[in-house]
């Protein structure tokens, strides 16, 4: 079994060989569910990584099809405009170096899904109903043979109901805030901090709200709330609730 983790948690392989393994051999369904900036494209990654699962990031899914409607200048709020373009729209992940990127027709479109213009209509996207429909047979296809670590909005409680593990991720709006921010740095970015903040609460606002598949915490979810947690300490916390469901 080849494991490649990120360089500060490579420890856990040791912690946790032997479990790993019986994970890997006996594969589940591990769906992450929370609110944006929280962490958990990168808590996915990282378990994913630890049990050689294939991780679906469902966010970045929205997030392609939002990029690819504003490359055809398409109006997000005219439904029928959008609806017409699903079927001209495939999304895959495919590794790039040791990153698992978001292509979309072929093309690797990962860092033009990350910024603002981008963020800013996800959400109204993600409320069309077609879009939700057709983007969730898709994650349920790419879950049929299990192994995977999914992450989103709504995989507990529609996508896989149910998955053998539900995990629910929150944190402070301010911090997850502040944690973009950083990010948007690094990257060039001259978004504030205002701004981002503005958009995280909107989005929360739009998620949580929405008629179709809104954003919650279904009953059996377990909760992690990263405000105060390094990426090592919300990993060890991932696998102890892996090892729960197979102990």
């Amino acid at each position: 079994m080849n494991i490649n983790v990120p360089i500060g948690i490579t420890h856990l392989i040791n912690t946790y060989s032997d479990h790993i393994k019986t994970l890997h051999d006996n594969p589940i369904i591990i769906a992450i569910d929370g609110h944006s900036s929280c962490g958990k494209s990168t808590l996915s990654k990282d378990l994913a990584a630890l049990l050689s699962y294939k991780h679906i990031d469902t966010g970045a899914m929205y997030r392609a099809v939002t990029y690819h409607l504003i490359t055809k200048e398409v109006d997000v709020y005219d439904h029928d405009a959008v609806i017409k373009h699903l079927d001209h729209i495939e999304i895959n992940f495919n590794k790039v170096g040791e990153a698992n990127h978001t292509f979309l027709n072929g093309q690797d479109i990962e860092e033009h899904i990350r910024g603002l213009a981008v963020a800013k209509l996800v959400s109204p996207v993600a409320t069309i109903s077609e879009v939700r429909h057709h983007l969730v047979n898709q994650q349920r296809r790419m879950g049929e043979a299990k192994g995977i670590v999914m992450d989103g909005r709504d995989i507990g409680s529609v996508v896989f109901p149910d998955a053998e593990l539900k995990i629910f991720m929150t944190a402070d709006p301010e911090i997850r805030a502040e944690r973009r921010y950083q990010e948007m740095i690094i990257k060039g970015s001259e978004e504030s901090y205002d701004q981002i903040l503005e958009n995280l609460k909107k989005r929360d606002h739009i998620d949580s709200s929405r008629e179709d598949s809104p954003l919650i915490q279904v009953a059996d979810a377990h909760i992690i709330d990263t405000s105060n947690l390094s990426r090592q300490q919300q990993l060890d916390q991932a696998m102890k609730l892996a090892l729960s469901v197979i102990s």
